[in-house]
């Protein structure tokens, strides 16, 4: 059985495969607006156009569930949406390295034991965040520097089976 995935206007309803591309449309905004290369104004027809490209949802008219569905921009956090999908990767390079030292441990998920999982991060990422920075981090904790592929790995397992 598979995760099934279909884009929706929402991004925090949205699922693991189209949720970047929230973020890019976010991102990509956000960027010409900083960089001074469009205006608010031009925000709720770039967010259309974007929305209609990366995700192929019509949103013309909707602000609601549209360019406005963040509290992000009104409360001027700029730059934070990366930051979810930066997550998400973290996630499944971690994981990958959990599955290193613990073989069994999709077993022992199923089984309810998450002990592996939490023994790991303590030793690995909770007491050693504050010492490194994020890519020290991830390079201590996996034992490489940060690779999309782990996240692209765990996508095409969980929703085509690969």
């Amino acid at each position: 059985l598979f995760t099934r995935m279909k884009p929706g206007r929402i991004r925090v309803d949205a699922d693991e495969v189209t949720y970047p591309a929230h973020v890019i449309l976010r991102y990509e905004i956000e960027r010409a607006l900083i960089e001074g290369v469009i205006e608010a104004d031009d925000i709720p027809a770039l967010w259309d156009e974007k929305m209609q490209t990366l995700l192929g949802i019509d949103t013309r008219g909707d602000y609601r569930n549209g360019c406005m569905q963040d509290v992000h921009w009104t409360e001027g956090a700029f730059g934070y949406f990366p930051s979810y999908t930066l997550g998400a990767m973290y996630a499944a390079q971690w994981f990958g390295a959990m599955q290193r030292v613990t073989p069994d441990l999709n077993q022992r998920i199923a089984a309810g034991d998450l002990a592996p999982i939490f023994s790991w991060l303590k030793e690995n990422v909770w007491s050693q965040a504050g010492r490194w920075d994020t890519p020290e981090l991830v390079m201590r904790a996996s034992g490489e520097a940060l690779n999309p592929g782990h996240f692209r790995a765990h996508l095409e397992n969980r929703y085509l089976g690969v």
